[in-house]
């Protein structure tokens, strides 16, 4: 079992830059692959971004590429989302997930159901 806890979610203006925090616990996620989901109210998780166990592989959703970065450090049991530029349509509660990794099998995931372990998520809301 993994456990994941989201951290750094806050309130932001516009145009400002923010770095989320999914600490793991329980196993270490160097063999799995990782993902960044949000949820705005009323509406569905949408995928944003994923990582692949190695960090050779890193897949972007259309509305945040090239704003968000997605990174890893498996020594210290860590993913990160660094998002920069927010604009108005980001604020949404932002959750960590974590799938174990397959030889042979994808190396990056973009759907809610393809992965294991999800964390609480952590709220953040941007100002215009």
């Amino acid at each position: 079992q993994v456990q994941l806890v989201e951290s750094g979610g806050g309130l932001v203006q516009a145009g400002d830059s923010l770095r989320l925090s999914c600490a793991a616990s329980g196993r270490t996620i160097s063999s799995y692959a990782m993902g960044w989901f949000r949820q705005a109210p009323g509406k569905d998780r949408e995928f944003v971004a994923t990582i692949s166990w190695s960090a050779a592989n890193t897949y972007y959703a259309n509305s945040v590429k090239g704003r968000f970065t997605v990174s890893r450090d498996n020594a210290k049991n860590t993913l990160y989302l660094q998002m920069s530029s927010l604009k108005p349509e980001d604020p949404a509660v932002y959750y960590c997930a974590a799938r174990s990794y397959r030889p042979g099998a994808p190396s990056t995931y973009d759907r809610v159901g393809e992965y294991a372990y999800w964390g609480q998520g952590t709220q953040v809301t941007v100002s215009s």
